[in-house]
């Protein structure tokens, strides 16, 4: 195992968790969607809003793509496992790590939901969507890592055992 790559829903915590796993475990950081914006010169809802859902995707398979990194945890956008190719170059380097938390967290969590850049299809709810996509995060996954209830830093710690035991 290089890098750990985190994936999830938005509000999974991938940003939040990925930073801290990163300077627990002594590596670098990468979140894709920084990565997307810097790139564009947007907002991940601007460049929704512009290219519409297909051609985010197709942004964020780009990037990651591009993405040539080591020794890095990497925060992905949560719509990355649309895309096969994107999932294999990042399984090639890494150990996949899906962020479950149950839906009403996830809902309590996202406040800003046509701000924040999820990609939704027209009429699709957030519910809608995590219906679709835990499966795909499920069978991407090397580890399943079900978030205890209470603070970052402790969920992180107890991921690292996780990731340094082979578990």
């Amino acid at each position: 195992m290089n890098n750990i790559v985190l994936i999830g829903m938005p509000g999974s915590g991938k940003s939040t968790l990925g930073v801290l796993l990163a300077k627990a475990m002594g590596r670098d950081f990468v979140d894709t969607d920084v990565l997307i914006q810097v790139k564009n010169g947007s907002r991940l809802q601007a460049l929704l809003n512009r290219f519409g859902v297909d051609g985010f995707l197709k942004l964020e398979e780009q990037a990651v793509l591009e993405l040539d990194v080591e020794n890095t945890v990497i925060a992905t956008g949560g719509s990355v496992v649309y895309s096969a190719a994107a999932m294999e170059h990042l399984r090639q380097n890494g150990i996949i790590v899906y962020l479950e938390l149950p839906y009403e967290e996830i809902e309590r969590r996202i406040r800003n939901l046509s701000t924040r850049g999820v990609a939704l299809r027209e009429g699709q709810t957030l519910r809608g969507l995590y219906d679709e996509r835990i499966p795909l995060y499920q069978s991407a996954a090397d580890v399943s890592f079900r978030q205890p209830t209470g603070s970052a830093e402790s969920a992180v710690e107890k991921l690292c055992d996780i990731l340094k035991s082979g578990r």
